[in-house]
């Protein structure tokens, strides 16, 4: 079979089928940014504001592996790390890498909150900003193209882009919202459907969860995360996790439109945590995958005391 974009022809049979259905997928859904299903564990990169909202040192390291079995599918890592500083104050750092296709993103972002204690003890609300920026690369080379010349013309090294985001965090012992914009500049994305570069637009997030203490054993936690895109369907994430005698977690979550996820977790001890989920394909790549693989890791840098307390949940 063959298929023609409006700037060369893709050539290849069923392998370039089911890339153009991925990439179709990614775009129809506005995703232009990182997809996670753990963004309850990843929420700095969700949300700047939440820089050192642990009260510690915390690093983690996750890795994302998105509809396994497609060839140019999305794949991401990201390694974040936050601390809080004096005068209520905090910072974090974000390296990622999120490739997709011929494109590949390499981005380096600094958070920096600050922090208001409200009238009640138990909650606060943090403003964030995020600074950095990203390495964008589009190599054409890497697919099945017929055309090699105009697909070379095409391409894009090493070019560097600004970012500069903000957001909100309000947070109590039992729950949290934010709201947050991760870049308020019209930068460079690769368009898999159009097959080629195209603008980027801005993005909304929306963050918030509960949690109730079912039992002395039990704590329950749904929570939500929503992309807006303007222009584009609403993306809507939606979970529930329960922690099980403050060591195990276990968890079913909903992708609107596009998966059903397992998330399982451990608190290994006071400092180390880990995490899985795996979602199963709803969409029209059910056939094509055998679904998207995430695991992260977390250690926390808790003093003595800290550790005799329950794990952040």
């Amino acid at each position: 079979m063959e298929l023609v974009s409006s700037k060369y022809k893709i050539t290849g049979g069923k392998h370039v089928l089911v890339l153009m259905l991925v990439l179709c997928s990614i775009f129809g859904y506005a995703q232009q940014d990182p997809q996670f299903t753990q963004y309850m564990y990843n929420t700095m990169s969700v949300n700047p504001a939440y820089a050192g909202n642990n009260g510690h040192l915390t690093a983690l390291l996750l890795h994302r592996s998105q509809w396994v079995g497609v060839n140019g599918a999305p794949n991401t890592q990201v390694l974040a790390v936050d601390m809080p500083l004096e005068n209520k104050l905090g910072v974090g750092g974000i390296i990622s890498r999120d490739a997709l296709g011929p494109s590949s993103e390499i981005s380096v972002d600094g958070n920096v909150s600050y922090t208001i204690q409200l009238d009640s003890a138990n909650s606060k609300l943090s403003f964030g900003m995020k600074l950095g920026g990203r390495i964008f690369d589009v190599d054409f080379s890497k697919g099945l193209i017929e055309d090699a010349d105009v697909a070379f013309q095409n391409n894009i090294k090493s070019k560097f882009f600004p970012t500069i985001g903000a957001g909100l965090y309000y947070d109590t012992k039992k729950g949290y919202l934010g709201f947050a914009i991760p870049n308020f500049f019209s930068q460079k994305h690769y368009d898999g459907e159009e097959q080629e570069i195209a603008a980027e637009r801005l993005h909304y997030y929306f963050i918030g969860g509960k949690v109730v203490d079912l039992t002395p054993d039990v704590k329950l936690k749904p929570a939500f995360f929503v992309k807006w895109v303007p222009g584009a369907p609403i993306i809507a994430d939606l979970s529930v996790n329960a922690m099980l005698r403050e060591t195990f977690t276990v968890g079913l979550a909903y992708r609107w439109d596009d998966s059903f996820s397992t998330l399982l977790g451990m608190q290994i001890n006071p400092n180390f945590s880990a995490g899985y989920a795996y979602d199963l394909t709803t969409s029209n790549l059910a056939s094509y995958t055998g679904g998207s693989h995430e695991l992260f890791v977390r250690y926390e840098f808790k003093t003595s005391q800290k550790q005799k307390e329950a794990p952040t949940f």
